[in-house]
């Protein structure tokens, strides 16, 4: 494994990582909105292709983090007509299983090189902080930023509902505020806890957004009020990005926290208000029956396919290492491109689905299964 920053595109040793990749956590089993599942899947793909390819514009392509914890918190303002404490166990419940077999080769491959950690191991059982880590394995463990995020979301959400619930569109748009203070009042520490605010504070509108969506408040506004604001705040995010370049080394929407948030509210706006007020849905997907099925399987997996996607693309540059060997190989593939590198590294992720996305089901409380 080789290490990176948080939010960097770096070559380790030629793969190229993302701090913020995607994930699924929230995705589930067939029978919810088509149009959903397929945004989840699409993030998740670009998720990946990301972490191959490392291009700094993918996420102004497409937002993955943005749509997910959309999508999340849509999901969790329909569970809370529930009671919240069983909501939040189920939650749990749903999460940690998958991290946990996970953790057990990852924490275990740290530990035989050497690594020791402190208290902070708490944090591989319940993430509530960035779980600690040796630098030899970070490529690994870096990308649970999203789901102790997504777990601070979850414990946050009824208390966040209900204050939505006072004044939907009032507290939909201050939820933007937070990332503006500490963008230019207050710049959170760089530990645990500050990274952990940061990361609500980009998100933050997104999964508020999500509860708007589920409440039926999207639906209300004509395109008129909606879509000139989702322009000003892609305009926001865009402007911010490039004039920021130099001082960032880059215009990757990852390295930047305000970029980030005004891009993901504007363009996760749009994709879900054509959802609620023009009725958009890709009900024809069923028609397609692969690509139909292919969406399914994202959604069921997306837990492992988030975990263990970072492994595959580590295991896919030893293994293509290994094909320079094969004289046959090595006149008629193409070794050295990165698109050979993204092509093993979803057949290692298609492995690592079938050997141990069964968890995921544990976890529901449904029959374990190779593939849903």
């Amino acid at each position: 494994m080789g290490a990176h920053s948080k939010g960097a595109a770096r070559t380790v040793p030629s793969v190229r990582a993302e701090g913020r990749g995607g994930g699924g956590v929230g995705g589930g089993a067939s029978g919810r909105d088509r149009y959903f599942d397929a945004l989840r899947a699409l993030a998740l793909v670009r998720v990946v292709a990301y972490h191959a390819l490392g291009w700094p514009w993918a996420g102004l392509v497409f937002p993955s983090m943005g749509v997910m914890f959309a999508l999340a918190g849509t999901l969790m303002a329909r569970s809370l007509q529930r009671p919240a404490a069983a909501v939040l166990r189920s939650r749990l419940r749903r999460l940690l299983p998958p991290l946990w077999c996970w953790g057990l080769f990852v924490v275990g491959a740290m530990l035989a090189r050497g690594w020791m950690p402190g208290w902070q191991i708490v944090y591989w059982v319940v993430p509530l902080g960035d779980p600690p880590g040796s630098a030899w394995g970070e490529q690994a463990w870096e990308i649970l930023w999203y789901l102790r995020t997504y777990l601070w979301f979850v414990l946050l959400s009824p208390l966040l509902l209900r204050v939505f619930r006072l004044a939907p569109v009032p507290v939909l748009l201050l939820s933007l505020a937070p990332i503006l203070a500490f963008q230019f009042l207050w710049q959170p520490p760089e530990n645990r806890f500050g990274t952990g605010l940061l990361d609500l504070a980009t998100y933050l509108f997104c999964w508020v957004l999500g509860f708007a969506h589920r409440d039926g408040v999207l639906a209300r506004p004509k395109p008129a009020a909606v879509v000139p604001l989702s322009l000003a705040a892609l305009a926001c995010g865009a402007w911010y990005a490039f004039a920021h370049r130099a001082e960032y080394g880059t215009y990757d929407l990852d390295d930047m926290p305000l970029a980030q948030a005004f891009w993901s509210a504007g363009y996760v706006t749009l994709l879900m208000y054509s959802k609620a007020r023009l009725g958009v849905d890709l009900s024809g997907l069923a028609r397609l029956r692969r690509l139909d099925r292919l969406v399914s399987v994202f959604n069921a997996r997306a837990v492992t396919i988030y975990l263990w996607h970072e492994l595959a693309l580590v295991l896919a540059v030893p293994l293509i290492d290994r094909f320079w060997d094969v004289p046959a190989f090595e006149a008629y593939l193409p070794l050295d491109s990165q698109w050979f590198l993204l092509a093993v590294g979803w057949v290692l992720i298609a492995v690592f689905v079938l050997l141990f996305g069964w968890v995921e089901d544990v976890a529901a409380r449904r029959r374990p299964r190779l593939l849903p």
